[in-house]
């Protein structure tokens, strides 16, 4: 992932007991340093497209498709506003499965998650209930229907959900992304290395480097 390339670099005072002297430093990477998009951006639609996760794809593999390069998968995964792709990317259909049968055991996949709704209209098509609300096994609705009779109609109006039916619901709703358009890539990368640059200070070295004070120098 060449996200990692981007960051500025940091020295710090050895930790190595082989160090030459107290005075010794080490170079790595700035990771508290990370670059978001900002959310006044996030709403305005001209900058991104829908994407619909395929079944088997991954940030690199789209990357490749919409930027021409695989380790630009950063760039996908901050426009999706991906922290953690483990819990935050959709799983393939054996890996969902596989998944469903750990977490609940295969014993119990099929076994109810919990009660929903159905949607339930009047004669004149008026929404009495609306679908998908979570309720309890034995939720009930009385209602009047004056196109049929004067008559309170009483209807049970749940259907259970399957734990691996949820499991699939909750791996649906992550398949739909929002990725910045290509047209739009270069300016991102820019404004990135603009904001990843050091401004100077005490422990300004060069706009990629900076050094942290020496505890053991006193």
């Amino acid at each position: 992932m060449s996200y990692f390339r981007e960051l500025p670099n940091l020295e710090y005072e050895s930790p190595f007991a082989n160090r030459t002297s107290s005075s010794s430093y080490i170079q790595a990477k700035n990771i508290f340093r990370r670059m978001k998009i900002r959310d006044d951006l996030q709403n305005i639609f001209t900058l991104f497209n829908k994407y619909e996760i395929r079944e088997g794809a991954r940030p690199d593999t789209i990357a490749e498709e919409l930027y021409g390069k695989s380790d630009l998968d950063w760039v996908v995964l901050i426009s999706a506003n991906i922290i953690n792709v483990r819990d935050q990317w959709p799983l393939s259909n054996k890996d969902l499965y596989d998944y469903t049968v750990n977490k609940y055991g295969l014993e119990n996949i099929t076994r109810i998650h919990h009660y929903e709704t159905k949607e339930i209209k009047n004669s004149r098509g008026d929404i009495i209930i609306t679908k998908g609300k979570v309720v309890d096994s034995d939720f009930s609705v009385t209602y009047l229907d004056t196109g049929i009779s004067d008559t309170p109609i009483s209807t049970n109006v749940t259907t259970s959900i399957s734990n691996y039916e949820y499991e699939v619901r909750e791996n649906k709703k992550k398949e739909t992304i929002y990725l910045l358009k290509p047209s739009y890539l270069q300016q991102f990368l820019n404004d990135m290395r603009t904001e990843m640059s050091y401004s100077e200070s005490s422990q300004y070295i060069n706009k990629s480097l900076i050094r942290t004070e020496n505890t053991r120098i006193k």
